[in-house]
């Protein structure tokens, strides 16, 4: 038998609207929409959406950067029982053909500065729709007094509400399917972790194609009925302006965008801060310290997972950071960790193995792909890909990745897809891919390449950039005569950091 009041994404704007709908809860450009002007909107673009002949558990993919609308979108597509699917703004060509084909979507929204990408794999979208996103169909639906208004019927926890995109380590990205409970545990989850309540005024600056800002901060925000701010961009012309100007007192960012923050001379201007968020990749402690030491008052919160747990895993709040400023935290309420050898068996504290989970924030699973599925659930725990070691006291501490995967500014590239790329070019014979230690971008994508004829670095790097979204394109090009494998042949890609990272033998192209 259904539950009578299910916990859905949909409900969850309901309940902050109906608690208080004449409070502020969202400024985009120079729109302002209350929690009940929100709960209305959405609603209207769940009506338009289901009177363009959708059904519930039709796919509605989303090719856009931020905006009120690309908000409005996920949360109609919620109440109509319609499933959302974020593309990356940023890819292109092939990458872009493959994310808006594989999770079957009948209906495309895209803004209508990134339409020539979309019309550049036309060919390729067959049978798919397609609608405006910012400043076109959602808005215009979502503002019409006149038009109806959807009320969530028979939408239920278990049903799915979006399919995230993540990488891995082959060239085509996993589609993870995630449920209304899913998110609404998260949710919950990053609320408690995240000391989160209506009084909190956040300003929500990166994609919200990415799970984190979405699911970590803008939806648990609303959730509690606190003031969202929300930008296009992490401009940080505009961060520091509107700070003051509209008393914001939390920031999320990746550790790419707080290394900028730190080295600001404008720093000291967010003194008003009261919590400060940090995650994706990993926090150079000497920026943590000097953020610290100029902003004495702001606690610090360091957010850890991926976008198959929603994506909180495990959180290190402000009390902790003195004792164990490396570490990424423990559990959040509704996850459970382990970290075992290959066989599943829990390692001694302070050894190293794969970090595993167990939760109601799981996704169900891979869209389309069921072996990668059951490997990644295999045993009944959810294998994360990453080498961590535990303290007695349950505290993570993150040491590398399993899987060949690059954290470049916060997201998750796949090394076999930069790969793929390059091998498309006929002056490359082989090609190894992998991400080297930087300032600001924290890991950069360094290719090491065996040329097959002369080429230039350059020219490689402006053939990724035809073939590749922007972040995906190597900094740099290394020739070498011959890649490190060991006796089975396998590449050695560890030698091949240490020879990067110490310019032993490699000549830069």
């Amino acid at each position: 038998m259904p539950p009578a009041f299910p916990s859905t994404v949909g409900e969850v704007l309901a309940r902050a609207a109906a608690r208080q709908p004449d409070a502020l809860a969202l400024t985009f450009a120079d729109r302002r929409w209350t929690y009940a002007e929100l709960h209305q909107a959405a609603g209207r673009v769940a009506a338009a959406l289901l009177q363009r002949g959708l059904h519930p558990g039709d796919r509605v993919a989303a090719f856009g950067t931020n905006s009120d609308a690309y908000l409005l979108l996920f949360l109609g597509c919620a109440r109509a029982g319609l499933v959302h699917v974020p593309v990356n703004f940023n890819a292109r060509r092939d990458e872009l053909a493959y994310l808006l084909t594989q999770s079957e979507p009948r209906l495309a929204f895209v803004d209508p500065a990134l339409q020539e990408h979309v019309a550049a794999v036309a060919d390729e979208l067959h049978g798919i729709e397609r609608a405006t996103l910012r400043d076109g169909d959602v808005l215009r639906w979502a503002t019409d007094a006149a038009a109806p208004v959807h009320e969530e019927q028979g939408v239920q926890d278990e049903d799915l509400v979006q399919l995230l995109y993540t990488s891995g380590t082959t060239s085509q990205a996993k589609g993870a399917m995630l449920t209304h409970r899913a998110l609404v545990h998260e949710y919950v989850s990053a609320i408690v972790a995240f000391e989160l309540s209506r009084n909190d005024t956040p300003l929500h600056s990166l994609p919200l194609y990415h799970s984190a800002q979405l699911h970590c901060f803008l939806m648990p925000a609303l959730a509690v009925g606190a003031t969202n701010h929300l930008l296009e961009a992490p401009d940080l012309d505009q961060i520091f302006e509107r700070v003051p100007k509209d008393h914001v007192d939390s920031l999320f960012f990746p550790p790419t965008v707080w290394v900028g923050v730190a080295n600001d001379p404008r720093l000291n201007e967010l003194s008003m801060l009261r919590k400060a968020f940090y995650g994706a990749s990993i926090m150079p402690v000497p920026v943590l310290q000097r953020l610290q030491r100029a902003l004495p008052h702001v606690r610090f919160f360091n957010a850890f997972g991926q976008s198959e747990i929603g994506p909180l895993a495990t959180v290190l709040g402000p009390e902790e950071h003195a004792e164990r400023p490396d570490s990424v935290g423990r559990s959040v309420l509704f996850v459970q960790t382990r970290v075992v050898d290959p066989e599943m068996n829990d390692v001694q504290a302070g050894e190293v193995g794969e970090v595993i989970y167990r939760s109601p924030q799981l996704c169900e699973g891979y869209w389309g792909k069921p072996q990668e599925t059951e490997e990644a659930f295999r045993g009944g725990w959810f294998h994360s890909g990453d080498l961590c070691r535990i303290d007695d006291q349950g505290y993570l501490f993150v040491v590398d990745r399993i899987k060949d995967v690059i954290n470049t500014g916060g997201i998750l590239v796949a090394s076999r897809e930069v790969e793929d790329a390059l091998y498309g070019h006929d002056a490359v014979a082989e090609v190894a891919v992998v991400g080297l230690p930087h300032e600001r971008w924290i890991e950069a994508i360094a290719a090491v390449v065996v040329r097959a004829h002369d080429v230039e670095a350059e020219e490689l790097i402006e053939y990724a950039r035809q073939k590749l979204a922007s972040h995906k394109v190597p900094k740099s090009v290394h020739f070498v005569d011959a890649l490190p494998k060991n006796a089975s042949g396998k590449l050695l890609k560890r030698e091949l950091r240490a020879s990067l990272g110490g310019g032993l033998g490699l000549t830069a192209g």
